[in-house]
């Protein structure tokens, strides 16, 4: 799998592609292109293209998909934020970025926006004249085309908010996120550097100008950047971490000046909020507030924590048997990776915390842990540590016969896990 160290430029490219504006205006480019084409498309052409058009058919088509194409657009944008609202409030914040992102949602509500400019500029350039009688025919066959392509994407955008913005769906969309981002990071875990044991003594920190969490580190560059100056960079703040006066972006060992150290800070990208770009750790922990936000006394819904569960054990299962790439790419850049003990620490224990009192709940926990101590025996310590944890915490919460239950579950779990 290919590594998560996007330079700068293709990493704002890729964010830039999420965001639903971009697509939006991208079709209705598309839109006022093809209207105005027919027109000049139509003198152009080599042979006579004509249909015996009503006295103002294509003008009534126009105004009808015009007014159909406002209202539709409309409710698509309101259920989009129906949809985030409600995966806000049910599931997690966190998830919200992944729904925005949704290609099919997108292109539905960019379709329409299309549609309805294309007809906005065909019922304009008519009343101007702008055609010739060959351009409305072509104008016409286009609008033709243009209502085949609405009524499909609005049939596939019916289908499609039948699950949108469920809580299976947010499961599924923070699953699939939390995986691309922990294999990836299982796959390459210092993003293609070195290994950071320790920082030497003599190196110099350089610190963000502003407070906030790095949410990427352009390595390729921080190494073009050490080798023009003879240095070694150790990275103190990875993905995920927040910079600040306490924690530097990194320590520089060798000569430099302000303007190398602004060359560093330049590869560093911060913002107010996490994002699951390169951030390994970030994925499993919005799985786990799902879960946690299910187990509330407010909600009281662990069959969703249950489920999260299950999900967190499908991540892992990934993660930990990936074979990782130690290759090093960039020689002069340090970075220590993240450590499964903190992975699985935020996976499990704000569950085994919230649904401690909770029979069904910890069941299953320590059947996922089990079953992943089995796929990973170099690792099973640390899930065996996590279920320990888990069981000490519901025994003080449970009754005497859920805790005999428990117990009971656990040995058979275990005794599986340790064939």
């Amino acid at each position: 799998m290919a590594r998560t160290n996007h330079g700068s430029l293709a990493s704002f490219f890729l964010r830039l592609g999420r965001q639903v504006w971009v697509r939006a205006a991208l079709f209705t480019v598309i839109g006022i292109a093809i209207a105005l084409i027919a027109g000049f498309v139509g003198p152009l052409l080599p042979f006579s293209v004509t249909i015996d058009l009503g006295q103002n058919a294509v003008d009534s088509l126009l105004q009808i998909i015009a007014t159909a194409m406002l209202t539709v657009s409309t409710f698509s944008v309101t259920a989009m934020v129906t949809a985030f609202s409600s995966a806000t409030t049910t599931a997690t914040p966190r998830s919200t970025p992944l729904l925005i992102a949704d290609t099919t949602s997108q292109s539905a509500v960019s379709t329409f926006v299309g549609a309805f400019t294309y007809s906005l500029v065909g019922i304009v350039a008519l009343s101007t004249g702008y055609y010739t009688e060959q351009g409305r025919t072509i104008l016409f066959i286009g609008t033709l085309v243009v209502i085949g392509i609405v009524v499909f994407t609005l049939l596939r955008w019916i289908s499609h908010l039948a699950t949108f913005g469920r809580m299976a769906d947010v499961i599924d969309r923070v699953e699939e996120a939390a995986t691309s981002s922990l294999v990836a990071h299982a796959t390459s875990p210092t993003l293609g550097a070195r290994l950071l044991d320790s920082i030497p003594a003599g190196s110099r920190p350089v610190h963000a100008e502003t407070v906030g969490y790095v949410t990427h580190v352009d390595v390729s560059a921080l190494d073009r950047v050490a080798r023009r100056h003879d240095l070694r960079v150790y990275v103190d703040a990875g993905p995920g971490r927040v910079a600040d006066a306490r924690v530097p972006l990194a320590h520089v060992g060798g000569r430099f000046d302000d303007d190398v150290a602004d060359a560093v800070r330049a590869t560093f990208r911060l913002e107010n909020h996490r994002t699951f770009e390169q951030d390994p750790r970030f994925g499993v922990i919005a799985l786990t507030e799902i879960g946690s936000r299910a187990l509330s006394p407010s909600t009281n819904d662990p069959g969703t924590a249950i489920e999260v569960i299950a999900a967190l054990q499908r991540v892992l299962t990934r993660a930990v048997l990936t074979n990782p790439d130690h290759e090093v790419t960039y020689e002069r850049v340090f970075i220590a990776p993240s450590r499964l003990t903190d992975l699985v620490a935020d996976a499990f224990r704000p569950l085994a915390r919230d649904g401690a009192g909770h029979i069904e709940v910890q069941v299953r926990l320590q059947k996922c842990v089990a079953a992943l101590a089995a796929s990973a025996p170099q690792h099973a310590d640390v899930f065996r540590d996590v279920g320990s944890a888990a069981y000490a915490r519901s025994r003080r919460a449970l009754d005497r016969t859920d805790v005999r239950t428990l117990r009971a579950a656990m040995r058979e779990a275990w005794s599986g896990a340790a064939r």
